[in-house]
């Protein structure tokens, strides 16, 4: 290792490579004694929490444990450090305390696209009432790195995810459709409204600009100002068909666009989902779109519940 001649990793470096939540599975590790416990306190797999335990002392280039079929035992550099991280858990009990006075809930982010958003907000006495025991999030975000990240515990994403500590489970494909006011004059009026270029890479978003016969006289750069203005008259647009099909003012202006349909996928941090909340949230949020499985692929459903 490159360094100064002790040998040592200067400060900034070794704060940078510590995470407080490896800090708290050792604290967990080093109390009950084994992974297994631990996983039992906290819900993480035991393999997870060995791997986190490996690449905390790789971190600290330090041997924390001694191994044994029996369990896990601190070393003397494990029982310096589990001095240290017990004071930071006291310290860490007492702002969290102090946080629940003003936030006595755990909460469930939901991390989805604006669309999807929408309509988990128009249905949101499905997935949660003022007498549960959480406190639930929507928004519209970056899905996958807010997942990573843990800003967020759920996310419905296009495609399924091939890395990551992450756990998915199949929900309905999205279709799409054009889409116009129900008194636009579909037979003399043939402009079309579309997201500006660049701004988003999602097909639906592009196909109409795509297309040198079609006229587009407005642009825009979020999904709610393109509903506005289809809702306004202002032209076609393409539209999720949940979207479209569920809104009593708009008309379908065409076939549903086969190339745009895609699967979808609920996806959820693996070890987050094991928390009962986000199960009880992710049992809800399927439940609630395979009640919709014909609303999302373009059957024309305006199922209500």
């Amino acid at each position: 290792m490159e360094g100064s001649g002790s040998g040592k990793r200067n400060l900034s470096e070794l704060k940078d490579a510590l995470d407080w939540e490896d800090l708290r599975l050792f604290y967990q590790v080093a109390s009950l004694g084994s992974l297994a416990a631990a996983s039992a306190q906290t819900g993480i797999s035991s393999p997870t929490i060995g791997r986190r335990m490996l690449d905390l002392e790789r971190a600290t280039q330090r041997e924390l444990f001694v191994r044994r079929q029996t369990g896990y035992t601190l070393a003397p550099d494990g029982k310096a450090l589990f001095d240290r991280v017990a004071s930071m858990q006291f310290a860490a009990g007492t702002v969290e305390a102090w946080r629940s006075d003003a936030v006595p809930l755990p909460g469930v982010d939901i991390a989805v696209d604006y669309w999807m958003a929408r309509f988990l907000a128009a249905q949101r006495a499905a997935l949660w009432s003022p007498v549960e025991p959480f406190q639930l999030c929507i928004k519209t975000a970056e899905e996958r790195r807010d997942l990573v990240h843990r800003r967020a515990h759920i996310t419905v994403a296009r495609e399924r995810p091939s890395t990551g500590n992450v756990a998915v489970r199949k929900a309905p494909p999205l279709a799409y459709a054009p889409y116009c006011a129900r008194d636009f004059d579909q037979a003399y009026d043939c402009n079309w409204i579309s997201i500006g270029r660049g701004i988003s890479d999602a097909s639906w978003a592009n196909w109409a600009s795509e297309r040198s016969c079609n006229w587009i006289t407005f642009w825009t750069d979020t999904p709610a100002i393109l509903l506005d203005l289809v809702r306004a008259g202002a032209g076609r647009a393409v539209l999720p068909c949940h979207v479209g099909d569920a809104d009593p003012d708009l008309a379908r202006a065409g076939d549903v666009i086969e190339s745009l349909g895609h699967d979808s996928w609920i996806v959820m941090h693996d070890d987050e989902r094991k928390r009962p909340e986000v199960r009880t949230v992710i049992d809800r949020l399927a439940d609630l779109l395979d009640r919709h499985s014909d609303l999302f692929l373009g059957h024309r459903s305006r199922t209500d519940t």
